[in-house]
């Protein structure tokens, strides 16, 4: 094995060992719809709301986001996992059997916002770089759904994993 394929298993190992949240980033529009779970989401800045998305250049649903120029970020509750993946594609749900299912509500821009999320974030994409083998989208978010109740989800160690509110007993 080579130096370089070595590093960047390694790096792969290391990235596994960072706790992220698990979102699901739906799109409708022009080129169609299509959703797919990523957890390489994070904030940029707050002034105006904008998200980082990073997607592998090999997905397909690259055209299709780009095209729509418009995504939904949905931040998975804990009881989540199993739209986590089929959205990953790790069952056999095609795209239009998951589309198909009644846990979906259209949003301010009209994108695929999933019912009972910890979070919905409705948004623009600015800008698209390529960075490797991923591209790099800054979204600006332009509504926001936040919901008081649930768990989180986070995918850790190449498993999602349920994020629970600690409880303290305290003997009396």
């Amino acid at each position: 094995m080579s130096i370089e394929n070595e590093h960047r298993l390694r790096f792969r190992d290391a990235m596994a060992s960072l706790s992220a949240a698990v979102n699901i980033i739906t799109t409708d529009g022009p080129a169609g719809r299509c959703g797919m779970t990523a957890t390489a989401v994070c904030s940029v800045t707050d002034t105006p709301p904008t998200l980082m998305i990073c997607i592998n250049r090999n997905s397909a649903m690259n055209p299709v986001f780009q095209e729509n120029g418009q995504l939904c970020v949905n931040i998975l509750n804990h009881e989540q996992e199993l739209l986590a993946r089929h959205f990953a594609g790790m069952t056999k749900a095609s795209m239009e059997e998951r589309f198909g299912w009644d846990i979906w509500q259209s949003g301010l821009l009209g994108q695929p916002m999933l019912k009972g999320t910890l979070a919905n974030l409705e948004g623009s994409i600015q800008q698209v770089q390529e960075v490797g083998t991923h591209y790099v989208y800054l979204v600006e978010i332009k509504q926001i759904m936040v919901r008081e109740d649930g768990h989180g989800l986070i995918y850790f160690k190449r498993d999602f994993h349920q994020v629970m509110d600690k409880i303290l007993a305290v003997a009396v």
